[in-house]
């Protein structure tokens, strides 16, 4: 019943010694992400109301101190492309592997959480089932995927491509490359240790958050950030790097001193990329959390240093002002350049 793509071996969801104790303490349970499923766990129901919808159930199979279920929701959905297309084509179901909530199978049967993971086989966590609109399993994902890998399986299963070919088959053919694992450095960026504290009639700042394994970094730093005009347009501001998940302490832009991923998590920022722009008194004024072409990160950028937020607080008007601007000067704009 079930189309698995790659089986990992028990290694594969056992978390590392010391990926799970820190200071000799199980990190525990992991936030997942808001826009999950609240559901009352009667999948009849659950599956129902997603096919009314043009949706699929993805039941997402967890337990508390394990790593990779982290990964996870660390590095596949801090992705906002794979958080997007998830969210836009799954209601994805959290279930705890040893959990004591009550689930209604699909056919009707009042089960434990504990006793539903054992009656789906569940060994490894994180796994994944997708279902259809019948309440079938579609694919499977037994441990921890890689972005580039999992993205594919989202793409197979969203597209309901499961009657013309196999898993297998559609990932050979679509061929997904990693994300390369690396921080990538700029000759513009602040420092370390960074010291991001505003000083008066100093400039505006710029801080991206970035994750190592993040595709969408990979591309803008291959292309925008060595575009001429971006790198000029930079040069009006201040411009910091920060890893989204580094446990290294940062001086924050009203002169705290903390750990990035705890700062990051207190701006909420959720995905990799972000920009998030502050002004001259440390103030957050502005930030950009999409994939951005280079005419709207040219445009994000010139709106803070420029100080057009504090006139026009819609940046979508500066935008079109910005655009006509450069019409009637005889500038072509090509916004998906």
């Amino acid at each position: 019943m079930f189309v698995t793509l790659f089986l990992w071996l028990a290694s594969a969801s056992l978390p590392a010694a010391e990926e799970v104790l820190e200071g000799g303490v199980n990190p525990g349970y992991h936030e997942q992400p808001e826009w999950f499923k609240q559901s009352f766990l009667d999948l009849r129901e659950d599956v129902a109301e997603a096919a009314e919808a043009g949706r699929r159930v993805l039941l997402y199979f967890y337990q508390d101190g394990c790593p990779y279920c982290a990964r996870l929701l660390r590095e596949n959905f801090g992705d906002r492309a794979i958080a997007d297309k998830t969210r836009r084509n799954f209601d994805v179901i959290a279930i705890n592997m040893w959990g004591d909530r009550e689930v209604t199978d699909m056919q009707g049967n009042p089960l434990t959480e504990k006793q539903f993971a054992a009656k789906l086989r569940v060994q490894y966590t994180p796994t994944l089932i997708f279902l259809d609109e019948r309440g079938r399993p579609v694919a499977r994902l037994n441990g921890y995927y890689p972005p580039h890998k999992f993205e594919v399986v989202l793409d197979y299963v969203a597209g309901r491509l499961e009657k013309k070919q196999k898993l297998a088959d559609y990932y050979r053919s679509r061929n997904p490359e990693p994300a390369s694992g690396e921080l990538h450095e700029e000759p513009f960026f602040l420092p370390a240790p960074l010291k991001l504290a505003r000083r008066a009639g100093g400039p505006a700042l710029a801080v991206l958050f970035e994750q190592r394994r993040c595709r969408a970094c990979d591309e803008l730093h291959g292309d925008l950030l060595k575009r001429r005009e971006i790198v000029l347009a930079l040069s009006n501001l201040e411009v910091a790097r920060v890893d989204l998940w580094s446990k290294e302490k940062v001086q924050t832009p009203d002169g705290r001193e903390l750990p990035a991923r705890e700062w990051a998590a207190e701006l909420g920022v959720q995905y990799t990329p972000t920009w998030v722009f502050f002004d001259r008194e440390g103030k957050e004024v502005f930030r950009a959390e999409a994939w951005l072409k280079a005419f709207h990160l040219h445009g994000a950028i010139d709106y803070v240093a420029t100080g057009a937020w504090r006139w026009q607080p819609s940046f979508q008007r500066f935008l079109q002002h910005r655009t006509d601007l450069l019409h009637a000067k005889g500038f072509r704009v090509d916004l998906l350049e």
